[in-house]
């Protein structure tokens, strides 16, 4: 795959990705409120670390690049 058809498919995907958080904002109230998610919440500071929902979103965009790139 060339660079420029690299970029075409990386841009196209993240205007996708706008115009769903844009007008569905509803479809990832799941992000960062998954069982194994780190929150820790104090007066005056506040720690988040999500490590599900990475795991998730890892577990995703692999299968979609081997999906894609597979030869």
């Amino acid at each position: 795959m060339t660079p420029g058809k690299l970029f075409i498919l990386i841009g196209s995907g993240l205007v996708l990705i706008g115009l769903i958080l844009t007008f569905a904002p509803g479809l990832f109230g799941w992000f960062g409120r998954l069982p194994g998610d780190i929150r820790i919440e104090g007066e005056h500071r506040s720690f988040f670390f999500p490590i599900t929902s990475m795991i998730v979103v890892s577990l995703v965009l692999t299968l979609i690049l081997n999906l894609f790139f597979r030869r």
